[in-house]
């Protein structure tokens, strides 16, 4: 029992690791574009969403962060040319973030970049492990949904309202 313990305790202390490790080697590579991981993951989900963009609510809620910080990314990547913020077409005040052309440009930079970066990390492991770590890490995620592990501002209110007595 106490070699298994050990062992869950190295589990997460290397998940940790890789993770942390991860965004630091991605901040590195990413101040020659002069952007952060935290601009960067604004730009992705407002690219996925081009032409509609978010309410700035929407997105706070979907990145899991707080309204006051979202609105300072934004505000650094309006100031950048990487966004631009348009009133709502249904709630005139009410204004709804898009990815600009320069924004469209540098997520095309940061594709690269990602992709060279993962290459890096994955060095000498095989498809076959490549493809076991993701169902272990897959299978981790949905365990951890399951305990209640998933940020409230990402669970629906409909999914929060069926759980109640």
């Amino acid at each position: 029992m106490k070699a298994v313990k050990n062992s869950l305790l190295r589990t997460g202390f290397l998940i940790h690791d890789v993770s942390r490790l991860r965004r630091t080697v991605y901040d590195q590579r990413l101040k020659n574009l002069g952007i952060t991981r935290s601009q960067w993951w604004v730009l992705a989900n407002l690219s996925r969403h081009d032409g509609e963009g978010y309410m700035q609510i929407e997105l706070a809620r979907l990145l899991d962060v707080g309204k006051v910080t979202l609105g300072g990314l934004i505000d650094r990547l309006e100031g950048a040319g990487f966004v631009t913020r348009q009133p709502d077409k249904v709630d005139r005040r009410s204004k709804r973030v898009l990815i600009s052309p320069k924004g469209k440009t540098v997520i095309t930079k940061l594709e690269k970049v990602s992709k060279g970066v993962n290459a890096e990390i994955m060095d000498g492991i095989s498809e076959k492990e490549d493809e076991i770590l993701i169902r272990l890490l897959a299978r981790m995620k949905q365990n951890l949904i399951k305990m209640e592990g998933v940020p409230a501002a990402t669970v629906g209110r409909k999914t929060r309202e069926k759980k109640a007595p």
